[in-house]
């Protein structure tokens, strides 16, 4: 019988057959004792769904949650699908890394557990290690594939899963959709034994081997720079993993503990309660505040931050005026794409130049774009993600391109030797882009700050004023963001609905020929739309989109007065609707800034009216 169909009492019963995890079961029994169906039904009643992201939710007893049960039942769909899915699976074997969550080690254990049963080769990191040291390993090791356990920046409360494949990229479809199947056709235990990673002859140990070589790569990028010796920086690891890998990254540069590179001791330690900050991610407001304190007591004026599994990179500067400048996701993307061009790409004849290619996803900045367009190499926007980057890399690569950077606004940043993000290779190389900034306008520590406002004014002076204003809301009950895109898609057609029928029911009786998209915002018209949930583009002839399509996931893009550009989605792994807003002028970042910022009131009004919807402002 359907889980749909099933009460309550079944439901437990069904958990409490399969649940071998006493702290598990006690939840689920208390509930039942309390008569509390509301709860029972929100655990159980739904699987946890398994997508290209993986697994992430909170930590808690059901079927819907993040446990040792729906952990072991994924590890052994994946172990299936993998097996019989990528030649020599078993000999190849598996890669499992996980960080310092809680529960995180129990369920790396019960990873490598399935696939021990399933006859893999297991190649356990058996210390805590950052998320970018799995992919990295996937590829060095030859490995069918990898497990990282993360919830990455998510809340303390939270844990996730995250899998990689053959290639060392993060999973796309079909792959999420056949591991979901294979989930469904194993989920009763094999095994459930934490301790068989312990004993078992198929199990290895390779942590020293790839961490050198992840340093010998890093390396690499380094080069001959080294950072100048009267530099000084505050790092924080925001309670992560991050500091041993940023401390040996770092001295690849020349910079010395206590010397040049100062750390948060409040923030040093890995502590999965994340005490000093409500949201572990350096994008949020006020999640650099500890660092930037500490970073003042001692006259400091630049910090550096990783998310708790370091595989994202922030940096704050402070001016001569004694303010605080972080940089967005998006200017930290274009300083690394214009260092890159300046010192690998411009000293190319133009052919050569054609075959470089930079990439980033399609809710980041085109000023990237517009680099690529005036300096002739190659470039290309993917959905956002580093799943769709890191892919589409190793196409390009195969074609004969040099990619030699992709990056997305969520600070994430990519260069070569990995094809997913690296916040400690994203921290080396902004030593080095600061370094050049150094040698290139003379910076000294305390006007650091000027010298990357210098350097950002000549990349918008020559390529365009481009200035964004990305948010979001949060959508507590997810039918609230499918209400809102249905009223988007809705509102010219001749019979605007905002009704619970699924929008897709308009657009599959007309043909996307004449798909109607709305035509204005405020009194700006718009000059190109973008559905990537339903497939239509009205630049292309046929109007079907040359990005991948999903109807399982909400994404619109659209330009305003051709020089606007928005997209809006629903996330995949929190409950927002994310809005990123990019303007370009050609007066200044303050002209393009105003006009996001009247872009984002008129979208508040016409189209997500949050006093309406019951959406809540970030």
């Amino acid at each position: 019988m359907p889980q749909s169909l099933k009460s309550i009492r079944e439901l437990a019963d069904d958990w409490l057959a399969l649940d071998q995890n006493e702290p598990t079961r006690k939840q689920i029994t208390e509930l039942l004792a309390a008569g509390n169906v509301a709860e029972l039904d929100r655990r159980l009643r739904t699987p946890i769904q398994f997508g290209t992201a993986g697994l992430r939710a909170k930590l808690e007893a059901g079927f819907s949650r993040m446990n040792e049960l729906t952990v072991l039942q994924a590890s052994q769909g994946l172990a299936v699908y993998v097996s019989e899915a990528v030649p020599d699976a078993l000999a190849r074997g598996i890669v499992i890394g996980h960080d310092h969550r809680h529960e995180s080690d129990a369920f790396a254990r019960l990873t490598a557990c399935a696939f021990i049963t399933r006859g893999f080769t297991v190649y356990f990191l058996d210390e805590l290690v950052h998320t970018p040291l799995v992919p990295f390993a996937v590829v060095r090791l030859n490995a069918a594939c990898g497990v990282m356990v993360t919830a990455s920046h998510n809340p303390a409360s939270a844990n996730g899963y995250k899998v990689y494949w053959a290639n060392g990229c993060q999973i796309v479809s079909p792959h999420d959709k056949g591991i979901a199947a294979q989930i469904e056709n194993n989920y009763k235990p094999w095994v459930w034994d934490k301790t068989l990673v312990d004993h078992s002859g198929l199990v290895h140990r390779p942590l020293k081997e790839v961490a050198d070589k992840y340093y010998a790569q890093l390396k690499t990028l380094a080069g001959s720079t080294r950072i100048n010796p009267l530099m000084r920086f505050m790092y924080t690891p925001m309670h992560g993993v991050g500091l041993p890998y940023a401390y040996r990254a770092a001295s690849l540069l020349g910079a010395r503990p206590d010397v040049n590179m100062f750390v948060v001791s409040s923030q040093a330690t890995p502590d999965p309660d994340f005490p000093t900050v409500d949201f572990p991610n350096p994008e949020e407001k006020g999640a650099l505040k500890l660092v930037i304190a500490a970073a003042q007591e001692l006259g400091i004026s630049l910090v550096m931050a990783n998310d708790p599994d370091a595989d994202r990179f922030s940096a704050a500067v402070m001016g001569a005026d004694g303010k605080w400048m972080q940089l967005t996701g998006n200017e930290l993307g274009i300083l690394f794409a214009y260092f890159l061009f300046h010192t690998i790409v411009r000293p190319l004849p133009p052919a050569e130049r054609a075959k470089v290619a930079m990439l980033n996803s399609t809710a980041s900045s085109q000023i990237l774009r517009s680099l690529a367009e005036t300096e002739g190499f190659y470039y290309e926007e993917t959905l956002t993600g580093f799943k769709w980057l890191g892919n589409r890399a190793i196409e390009l690569e195969a074609q004969g391109y040099n990619v030699i950077f992709a990056f997305e606004e969520a600070i994430g940043y990519m260069f070569p030797g990995i094809h997913d993000k690296d916040g400690i290779g994203a921290m080396l190389m902004f030593l080095k882009l600061l370094r050049w900034i150094e040698d290139t306008v003379s910076g000294t520590e305390m006007t650091r700050a000027q010298g990357i406002i210098i350097v950002l004014e000549q990349i918008y002076s020559k390529y365009g004023y481009f200035e964004d204003k990305n948010s979001y809301y949060v959508a507590l009950d997810p039918r609230v963001t499918a209400s809102i895109f249905r009223y988007i898609r809705t509102m010219n057609s001749s019979s605007p609905s905002s009704s619970d029928a699924d929008s897709s029911e308009h657009l599959e009786s007309t043909s996307l020929s004449v798909y109607k998209y709305p035509v204005s915002v405020g009194a700006r018209k718009v000059t190109y739309w973008r559905d990537l949930t339903v497939g239509y583009d009205s630049s292309t002839l046929d109007h079907q989109p040359v990005l991948p399509v999903s109807k399982s996931s909400e994404m619109i893009t659209f330009a305003l007065d051709s020089t606007i550009r928005v997209t809006i989605r629903g996330s995949g792994t929190e409950p927002k609707l994310k809005v990123y807003i990019e303007a370009k002028s050609t007066v200044s970042r303050e002209a393009s800034r105003q006009i996001a910022e009247e872009v984002w009131d008129d979208l508040a009004k016409e189209w997500f009216r949050p006093s309406q919807t019951g959406l809540l402002s970030a």
